[in-house]
């Protein structure tokens, strides 16, 4: 009767063994599949907001060739880990930038597109994954800076 048991016992810590060291082997696998899959995700969300950022860009430098009254209301898509978006400088004073702040797992990573015109505005509202209109002005005097014109870009309401 102590044969039996025993070896119920003996097949049991065996296998108890062997599940062990399987885990071993997949959990260094698993934690690297994680780590590959927050990279992407990162770097997802940086082309992402590299698309945004030229499209309003581009935009921008349209609506300032064309000077005053031309406007444009465009539809942008803002991607997910968005921290904060800048117009014209990190200040929102009158530059000639369009800049995205995306969270990273390395810190914020900033995502950039220049244009020639002048460019100034409040957009900074925008910190959640979606879809928003943009209003991008030409204007003869920049909200910011009233001695030079610029195009303004805000959240349309």
């Amino acid at each position: 009767m102590r044969s039996s048991k025993w070896k119920k016992g003996q097949s049991s810590f065996e296998l108890l063994i062997t599940v062990s060291f399987g885990l071993i082997v997949l959990l260094p696998i698993v934690v690297l599949a994680f780590i590959q899959i927050s990279a992407s995700n990162s770097s997802l969300a940086a082309t992402e907001a590299q698309a945004a950022a030229s499209k309003l860009a581009s935009i921008a430098t349209s609506v300032g060739a064309q000077g005053y009254p031309a406007r444009q209301l465009v539809l942008v898509q803002v991607p997910p880990s968005v921290e904060n978006v800048y117009v014209g400088t990190q200040s929102n004073g009158v530059g000639h930038a369009v800049i995205f702040v995306i969270s990273t797992s390395a810190g914020p990573s900033y995502v950039t597109a220049y244009t020639p015109v002048n460019v100034s505005g409040q957009i900074g509202g925008i910190s959640s994954q979606g879809s928003y209109l943009i209003n991008v002005s030409a204007q003869n005097s920049c909200p910011a800076d009233a001695s030079i014109s610029c195009v303004y870009i805000r959240q349309a309401s």
